[in-house]
């Protein structure tokens, strides 16, 4: 024999499956595993990009001051066109 408790609280369970929209489309498991996967790989791909960012070194300007930057650049070969 079930207790008054029980009863009720098995009357909540019932109205909220009532409530429940079968025709609803949900993410489920599915959904959850390729956002984890997707999040993974972008957590994986920064961490690489870090990694390659620390290994550049920018000079804003070369050592030999600015003569050596305008004699590079006249020395770089014209671009071909057509």
């Amino acid at each position: 024999m079930m207790s008054a408790t029980s009863t009720l609280a098995l009357t909540h369970f019932v109205t909220l499956a009532d409530s429940f929209d079968k025709d609803k489309v949900t993410p489920g498991v599915l959904g959850f595993i390729v956002f984890a996967v997707i999040g993974g790989a972008v957590w994986l791909l920064m961490k690489s990009m870090n990694k390659h960012m620390k290994k550049v070194d920018f000079e804003e300007q070369p050592k030999g001051g600015e003569a050596g930057g305008t004699a590079s650049a006249a020395q770089a070969p014209e671009p071909k066109t057509g």
